[in-house]
């Protein structure tokens, strides 16, 4: 009881201090009321008494740590080819038109506002921060703990100065801890970075950072026109936002998609896809290529076992009679590199 008082305290100080307030905006694309984003299919938010019924009584599978891990120190060469890297749950180093970005970078041991409870890290970043090559653009899907980590940002930002691009009302956030270069997107915004145009996009989500914040921040993915078409969705549910993105901006190349953190599915099922959702923002895309992200690498995130991912994804693969090449759990660390 102490600790629990002591977390909603924590909480309450977080919600009440790093929220940037957005009234008096008329020119907000995104469903916004003043007070609270949406999504563009509204969903109801689960209660704090519901969050906390399925955290004191789900049955938790063992994640088992990862022993003898590899770490990947490839020499990264800026190019014109596209490179992908999974380094671990959502982060992703990508390398296209001479530009090094990464997405929702996590390099801190746990997902959580605290350094010592929260879900921990089974397996740590498959290329270790200081064999990062220099990052020029950071990009944050939104304002949850495994997405966005205060501490990675600022050592991030301290080593490369690069810029940031964040939804609405996350600008504050960052630079409370003297974080340069922060950008805030609606939904629908072009970002242009050294000629290469970034888009912030809808995703069926929410934000928070304690329990009385939901939806004051703006989430969303990142679409990149770049050489090759790519499409990072951060965390989403599924719905027709997807076919919305495509009609926009048309047939895309490479997708990052969720693939975890999907049970139990009465209490995810409106935020997170399963991997058989995963393969219909694969369709409605109508990419080429995709790889799984959001899966494998902080234990007790949700309740599917560590390695149910992978096997969800090849069997929806298979229903749907997609190429298992076409759409993989990709190993961390390894570089996939296109022509």
């Amino acid at each position: 009881m102490k600790y629990l008082l002591i977390i909603l305290l924590t909480l309450l100080s977080i919600s009440c201090s790093e929220i940037e307030i957005l009234k008096d905006r008329s020119d907000i694309k995104a469903p916004y009321d003043g007070s609270r984003f949406n999504n563009i299919e509204p969903f109801e938010d689960n209660s704090l008494l519901s969050l906390f019924k399925w955290r004191f009584e789900r049955d938790v599978p063992v994640w088992q740590q990862v022993k003898d891990q590899v770490f990947f120190k490839p020499k990264f060469e800026r190019s014109n080819k596209l490179k992908v890297t999974i380094i671990g749950h959502s982060t992703v180093l990508i390398q296209v038109n001479n530009i090094n970005i990464l997405t929702d970078p996590h390099y801190s041991q746990r997902s959580s506002f605290v350094s010592w409870a929260g879900p921990k890290r089974v397996i740590q970043p498959a290329i270790k921060f200081q064999d990062l090559p220099p990052i020029d653009l950071v990009l944050i899907s939104h304002n949850h703990y495994d997405h966005l980590d205060l501490k990675t940002l600022k050592r991030l930002d301290d080593k490369f100065s690069p810029d940031f691009l964040v939804g609405l009302g996350n600008r504050q956030l960052l630079t409370s801890q003297g974080i340069q270069h922060v950008y805030e997107l609606d939904w629908w915004d072009e970002y242009q970075f050294k000629g290469l145009p970034i888009h912030f996009t809808p995703v069926q989500h929410w934000s928070a950072r304690g329990p009385f914040d939901k939806r004051k921040t703006l989430w969303g993915g990142f679409y990149i026109d770049a050489i090759k078409k790519i499409f990072f969705a951060g965390d989403t549910g599924y719905g027709k936002v997807f076919k919305m993105i495509h009609d926009k901006y048309g047939p895309m190349d490479v997708g990052l998609i969720p693939i975890g953190a999907y049970a139990p599915r009465d209490f995810m099922k409106n935020a997170h896809v399963n991997p058989e959702e995963s393969v219909k923002i694969f369709n409605d895309l109508k990419l080429k290529k995709a790889f799984g992200v959001h899966f494998a690498t902080f234990e007790n995130l949700t309740d599917e076992p560590k390695l149910a991912p992978i096997a969800d994804l090849q069997a929806a693969l298979i229903k749907s009679k997609i190429d298992l090449n076409n759409f993989i759990a990709p190993e961390f660390g390894r570089v996939y590199e296109y022509e």
